[in-house]
């Protein structure tokens, strides 16, 4: 979509995918997607993209499953030149995700993000009422962040690979290009 007034490409790249929220394999993902990029600095897309190859601005990943599907989503910011460059490196990242585990190092880091979220989304009173609103309308317990915590302590390296490699369909993301001209 051409914008003539952007100076870079803002690139989404997403897929739907076929799992509901109470899915097995949700946790995995979550846990995975951590590693890869949702965590912003400590990621390998992060590191592939920014640190590395200087390719983009800005990146990230995240999943949102709700009752009935889910979507796998990727954003950037680059120049109209390197969108086919980084588009490739996160294509070659996630297949890496669905054929060889994570490192102990990144099963450990993503662990403990997730696990420091907990505390952070009940840190006040409109913070614990959104979560309750939010976990009731999906149809969680409400107890749900207690629940995450321990699937995502006792998901080994082997589970976060076989849901990558299940659900994500790394060659048929949509790609959405919002910039000043075209690649």
């Amino acid at each position: 979509m051409p914008d003539k007034s952007r100076v870079q490409s803002k690139t989404d790249l997403a897929e739907t995918l076929g799992l509901n929220r109470f899915d097995a394999d949700y946790y995995a993902l979550e846990l995975g997607n951590h590693v890869l990029g949702g965590g912003f600095y400590a990621t390998r897309l992060y590191h592939d993209l920014r640190e590395t190859t200087g390719l983009v601005y800005f990146v990230s990943s995240s999943f949102e499953i709700g009752k009935t599907r889910g979507i796998y989503h990727v954003s950037y910011a680059c120049d109209p030149q390197n969108i086919a460059k980084a588009r490739a490196i996160v294509v070659r990242e996630l297949h890496d995700m669905q054929t060889a585990p994570v490192t102990a190092d990144e099963l450990q880091q993503a662990k403990a993000m997730l696990l420091r979220q907990v505390p952070l989304s009940e840190a006040s009173v409109n913070r614990i009422g959104g979560g309750w609103l939010a976990r009731s309308a999906v149809g969680l317990p409400l107890d749900e962040p207690a629940i995450a915590s321990q699937h995502y302590l006792e998901l080994t390296a082997p589970q976060v690979k076989a849901a990558f490699a299940k659900w994500l369909r790394p060659d048929d993301l949509v790609e959405i290009i919002l910039g000043p001209s075209a690649p």
